[in-house]
């Protein structure tokens, strides 16, 4: 399996699906991540759906909604999240 790299500009924009049930999330805004060691943390999201708001997920100092970088499964034309991480 060829691994591609995925820059953090190339996904921010991007609509934020649900791997299970196919619910829209709100849009990538910014990426969070460690500078020393380039940890990816959290997608920032931008334009929440009420469907993200049901979930009552972390936010950060400006009340945006965060999830968590490992609840990612893959980024295309999409970033699809499982909603079973996020639970």
């Amino acid at each position: 399996m060829v691994e591609t790299k995925v820059r953090a500009a190339d996904i921010v924009g991007k609509q934020i699906i649900s791997e299970e049930t196919g619910r829209k999330f709100g849009m990538v805004s910014n990426v969070d991540f460690v500078s020393e060691s380039g940890e990816l943390l959290n997608i920032i999201v931008e334009q929440p759906t009420k469907h993200l708001g049901e979930l009552n997920l972390k936010t950060d100092e400006r009340g945006k909604t965060l999830i968590p970088f490992s609840a990612v499964k893959s980024v295309g034309d999409f970033v699809i999240i499982s909603e079973n991480e996020l639970i």
